[in-house]
């Protein structure tokens, strides 16, 4: 048994088969990488939008410092916002949409380092090899997910002791 399938391995060597299946393999893994799945439930903005987020959250277990002792007790209300600010504000944006990737570029030729670029669709890796600059990508839809965000692109900072999200028409001005 084991003389077969060292036969039919050695066959499928001399005919190139594992060469091209370990090409297709390691293409598959490039464009996975390269262009992730698209975040689902994003539309494109056609009515421009503004709405707030509050990031607090209510913690459910004590939170203790090294010594055991009780900082914050369980039940209490944390707003992120009161002991930090947001450093950059975000943009959210398709990659796939040529209007939101030019609204992306005059925003990060604006703003410079105070904007982090956030790809909900498209390949991140094309726009930083580009913009020599670092474009993020959405992983699941965590962050337009918890902002609420349903509609790119959308530009995100800090008012205050929330967070302000603007939905905005593609190509359109701030």
């Amino acid at each position: 048994m084991l003389e077969r399938i060292q036969a039919k391995l050695a066959a499928k060597q001399a005919s190139g088969e594992i060469e091209r299946r370990n090409r297709e393999a390691q293409e598959r893994a490039r464009l996975f990488i390269e262009q992730p799945k698209p975040v689902s439930g994003i539309a494109t903005v056609t009515i421009p939008r503004t709405f707030f987020f509050d990031p607090s959250v209510v913690l459910e277990r004590d939170i203790a410092d090294q010594t055991g002792r009780i900082i914050i007790p369980a039940g209490t209300r944390v707003n992120p916002l009161d002991r930090i600010t947001l450093s950059r504000r975000l943009f959210f944006f398709d990659g796939r949409d040529p209007r939101q990737v030019m609204q992306a570029k005059t925003v990060m030729e604006k703003d410079g380092a105070a904007v982090k670029l956030v790809l909900v669709a498209g390949s991140y890796m094309d726009l930083m090899r580009n913009w020599n600059r670092r474009v993020y990508f959405d992983q699941q839809g965590e962050l337009t997910q918890r902002l609420g965000i349903q509609r790119v692109p959308a530009l995100v900072g800090q008012e205050g002791k929330r967070l302000r999200i603007d939905e905005m028409l593609p190509g359109g001005s701030r």
